[in-house]
C-alpha cells in the first residue's frame, strides 16, 4: 500500500530567447519517473547536482506545476487524490498532510516575521483552526523539535543555523501532515549540528508516524536514516531498493560510483575507486539511448541506441540498465 504514488511525471522547463522570447527549447529536469512511498517509511532520493532531484520534490507539492505525468495521494486507497488534476483552494486544504524542509533555514523564514507569526500564517493560509489553537500548535511544534516558547517572539537572525532549521521543521510539523518532503535539511549545518537534527527527524518520525522523502547528496546520511534509495541521474530514476541492498550490492554502474565516493570507516582499508568519464550530459540534449551511457564502462552498443527501463530485480530491488543481471559492481564499505 503507497502513502504517494508518482506516475510517468516530467518537469519541462522552457528556454526562451530572441527578443520575443520564443520558446526554442527545454531543459529536462525530471523526465518520466515513476515511484512510491510507504505509509511511516523514508525514501531517500540520491544523484549528483543537477540531476533533478529538487525539480521532483517541489513538483511533489505542486511548488513546481509538473509537464505531464500524474501524483496519487493515499494511493493505497480505492480513491486516490490526484494532485495534478486539483484546483488551487483543494491543493491549498490538502497541503496540510505534505509540507516541505527546505535545504537553506534562513532564506526560507521571512527576516520580518516573528517566528510565532512565521509559524502561525501557514496554518491559518490552510485554515486551520482558530487564532488561539494556532498559537498553541506553533508552541506544541517548537516543543517537539527542542525550542523554548520563547522563540516564538523572536526573529530569524537571533538563531543559529541549526536553531533555524529546527524552527523550519517545527513549521511543517505545525499542521500535523502525513508526508515531510526533506530536500538537503542538513547539507548547510555543521557536522555536530547535522547529526542532533538526524536525530531529531528519527525521533519525529516514530512519535507521529511520519513519512519521508529525504532528498540528499550525502550517502552516509542517507545509509543512516533511510529505508529505501532511488537513484536519479539526468532526470530518471535509474536504481531503486532496499537501502542496506542497495549499498552492499548496486545494480547500476552509476549507483556503484557514486558509493565509490564514500570515505572508508576503517584506517588502512583500501579499495578500487570507479572514477566516470567526463561529465554529466546536459538535460537540454540527452544522449540517445541510455543517457549514461556516455560514463559507462560497461557501454555497449546496445546502450547508445535502446533507452532501458526500470526493471524489477527481486526482492524489492529495480535498475534502468540493460545488463544489471549480469555485472559484478562493487558496494560500499560495510559500517560495523
Amino acid at each position: 500500500m503507497a502513502l504517494l504514488e508518482v506516475r510517468d511525471l516530467a518537469v519541462h522547463y522552457p528556454v526562451r530567447r530572441g527578443l520575443l522570447q520564443r520558446v526554442v527549447d527545454h531543459v529536462r529536469a525530471v523526465d518520466g519517473v515513476n515511484m512510491t512511498i510507504a505509509p511511516g517509511e523514508t525514501l531517500g532520493l540520491v544523484g549528483e547536482s543537477g540531476c533533478g532531484k529538487s525539480s521532483l520534490s517541489r513538483a511533489l507539492l505542486m511548488l513546481t506545476p509538473p509537464s505531464h505525468g500524474d501524483i496519487l495521494f493515499d494511493a493505497g486507497n480505492p480513491d486516490p487524490v490526484s494532485l495534478t488534476t486539483l484546483r488551487p483552494e483543494a491543493m491549498r486544504r490538502l497541503r496540510r498532510h505534505i509540507q516541505i524542509v527546505f535545504q537553506d533555514p534562513y532564506s526560507a523564514l521571512n527576516p520580518r516575521l516573528r517566528i510565532g507569526t512565521a509559524l502561525t500564517e501557514p496554518l491559518r493560509a490552510m485554515g486551520i483552526g482558530t487564532a488561539r489553537e494556532r498559537k498553541e500548535r506553533a508552541r506544541a511544534a517548537l516543543d517537539a523539535v527542542g525550542l523554548p516558547a520563547d522563540a516564538a517572539r523572536r526573529f530569524p537572525h537571533e538563531f543559529s543555523g541549526g536553531q533555524r532549521q529546527r524552527i523550519g521543521i517545527a513549521r511543517a510539523l505545525a499542521p500535523e501532515p502525513r508526508l515531510v518532503v526533506l530536500d538537503e535539511p542538513v547539507s548547510s549545518l555543521d557536522v555536530s549540528v547535522r547529526a542532533q537534527v538526524l536525530n531529531l527527524l528519527q525521533s519525529l518520525q516514530q512519535r507521529l508516524g511520519l513519512t519521508y522523502l529525504f532528498v540528499s547528496h550525502d550517502l552516509s546520511v542517507v545509509r543512516y536514516l533511510c529505508d529505501r534509495v532511488a537513484v536519479m541521474y539526468l532526470g530518471r530514476i535509474v536504481e531503486e531498493g532496499p537501502t542496506a541492498a542497495l549499498f552492499r550490492a548496486p545494480l547500476h554502474p552509476y549507483t556503484e560510483a557514486l558509493l565509490s565516493a564514500l570515505p572508508l570507516p576503517v584506517a588502512g582499508l583500501k579499495r578500487k575507486r570507479v572514477l566516470l568519464r567526463g561529465d554529466p550530459p546536459s538535460p537540454m540534449a540527452a544522449p540517445q539511448g541510455c543517457a549514461f551511457h556516455p560514463r559507462c564502462r560497461f557501454v555497449q552498443d546496445r546502450c547508445r541506441t535502446e533507452a532501458p527501463s526500470l526493471i524489477p530485480q527481486g526482492d524489492g530491488r529495480a535498475a534502468a540498465c540493460h545488463f544489471a543481471p549480469d555485472l559484478a559492481l562493487q558496494g560500499a564499505p560495510v559500517v560495523s
